[in-house]
């Protein structure tokens, strides 16, 4: 055999080989949601929205902010956030307006359950676990996370109208209302009266 040559389809593989091989294959699809946009904002103009991943990096962040005025775990809550829209590396970003259109509700448990199904016991079930939670909306941080989604959703609308674009209203009322908690209500509020430059002048 010449050096360097590997032998594809090497059938000496441990368990443990393809386990670490699932997870490989799992981090590459996380890796689609880098580049997925969020698709709603396009029915308001903006060519190139935020993509999936980033708005899951400020819900997450947000996330711990409002449990930790909520009295709630923040490493939780922050966690639940991160997970909480990786399905849609295989469903996309759906906007709201094409739900009433759907078979069927998307069932994210479902998809979570495919994505690791061949990965090790472990992370398999932390990483279930964490959507059951936030799906299920039965613990303070599953609602400091699903307040996190909102809020997030509703200062991106506030950047985006800065930036110049219009008709935002509707993703800052819808947002605004669904919040629950208190301590994510007086950040929106906060927020729809701060400017998104306000932190440089505390620089």
């Amino acid at each position: 055999m010449r050096e360097g040559h590997h032998v594809s389809g090497d059938h000496t593989r441990r368990p443990e080989d393809e386990e670490a091989c699932a997870t490989a294959a799992f981090a590459f699809e996380l890796g689609v949601l880098k580049n997925m946009r969020r698709a709603g904002w396009w029915h308001a103009g903006v060519r190139d929205p935020e993509s999936v991943a980033e708005h899951s990096l400020r819900v997450a962040q947000l996330a711990s902010l409002i449990a930790a005025e909520e009295g709630a775990d923040p490493a939780r809550a922050a966690f639940l956030g991160l997970w909480h829209d990786s399905q849609e590396t295989r469903t996309g970003d759906i906007p709201h307006t094409a739900k009433p259109y759907l078979a069927s509700r998307i069932d994210n448990r479902a998809i979570t359950a495919d994505q690791t199904a061949r990965m090790p016991e472990m992370a398999a079930k932390t990483v279930r676990e964490a959507v059951d939670e936030y799906e299920s909306q039965d613990t303070a941080e599953a609602h400091c996370a699903k307040d996190a989604d909102k809020l997030e959703c509703l200062i991106q609308a506030v950047e985006y109208r800065t930036a110049g674009y219009q008709n935002l209203q509707s993703w800052i009322d819808s947002s605004r209302a669904g919040l629950r908690t208190e301590a994510a209500r007086r950040i929106a509020d906060a927020a729809l009266r701060t400017s998104p430059l306000t932190w440089r002048e505390h620089v």
